[in-house]
């Protein structure tokens, strides 16, 4: 019995620190890869309107619509790409942000649950259907922040998404199963990646961040959109094996972007290997006495 209790104790320490080993950024999140959507603080499929006087501090993107109306009184700082190479590509590239975002294993569901009043730290969230910010959403912590939403966002008048402790609105991303509407007032930040359209109601901004829909339209009135500058620093994350170094461990191929698994698999199987060996080294049967 007294070996049976070292061994239990020995297996548990074992895993402690294996555990203890791993690093916490394998808990974390990868950064979606927009590629040249970065140069783009709009971009849109069908078309982009405009009521007022909306500011795009940088740049404008359209493909394969061609149709962009309200500028001015509009102003765009950067330049307009409207059906040609350089916005199909940018559309190519959000095609591959948006399905990395969908696809990042999720880290908490919060379907049903308004956004409103929330403290969040970096990780991936899931919601089956739409999702609704009617109040101060605060994102805690330098890392990744992905909202998988199943298909609309909707934002009431004056919500706010606040950063604090080193959190980044280059890092955040939404993605959206079908359309956002941002409620009047709204002061939004991350990039906001919706499959069809995105509405910016009167005095909505994004104060940091980006507006990228991807088949459907871009509606503005009144708004100012700020894409983020410099480089988006986050802390590393080990990314699932390649291909090929999958097929060598015997591991499947998924066939996705690298994206870091949601639990930590090779911990579990370490320590029920060295737990399988200590038991049967140390633990025999005890013999009756005749």
């Amino acid at each position: 019995m007294l070996k049976s209790s070292r061994t239990v104790s020995l297996l548990i320490l074992v895993t402690a620190v294996i555990f203890g080993a791993w690093p916490a950024a394998a808990f974390a999140a990868t950064q979606p890869r927009l590629g040249t959507a970065l140069n783009f603080a709009v971009l849109a499929g069908s078309t982009i309107t405009n009521t007022g006087p909306t500011v795009i501090t940088g740049n404008l993107g359209l493909s394969p619509g061609s149709a962009v109306t309200g500028f001015p009184p509009g102003v765009v700082t950067g330049t307009k790409s409207v059906a040609d190479a350089v916005a199909l590509q940018a559309k190519n590239d959000l095609t591959t942000a948006y399905t990395d975002a969908a696809t990042a294993p999720s880290t908490s569901n919060l379907t049903g649950q308004d956004l409103g009043g929330k403290n969040l730290t970096p990780g991936v969230y899931t919601f089956s259907s739409s999702a609704q910010l009617t109040g101060p959403l605060t994102l805690s912590g330098n890392g990744v922040f992905i909202f998988q939403i199943g298909s609309t966002l909707t934002t009431a008048s004056n919500s706010v998404v606040l950063l604090a402790g080193g959190a980044q609105a280059c890092a955040v991303y939404w993605q959206v199963g079908s359309s956002a509407t941002l409620g009047s007032g709204t002061q939004f930040q991350g990039n906001l990646m919706a499959l069809t359209s995105i509405t910016m109601v009167t005095n909505a901004n994004i104060l940091t961040g980006r507006a990228l829909a991807r088949n459907g339209a871009l509606a503005l009135d009144t708004n100012r959109i700020t894409p983020p500058t410099g480089t988006c620093t986050t802390p590393a994350v080990a990314a699932s094996p390649s291909p090929a170094a999958a097929a060598s461990v015997g591991l499947p191929n998924t066939g996705g972007p690298p994206t870091q698994p949601g639990f930590p698999w090779w911990p579990v199987a370490v320590a029920g290997a060295i737990g399988a060996l200590l038991i049967v080294l140390r633990v025999r049967p005890q013999r009756r006495d005749s």
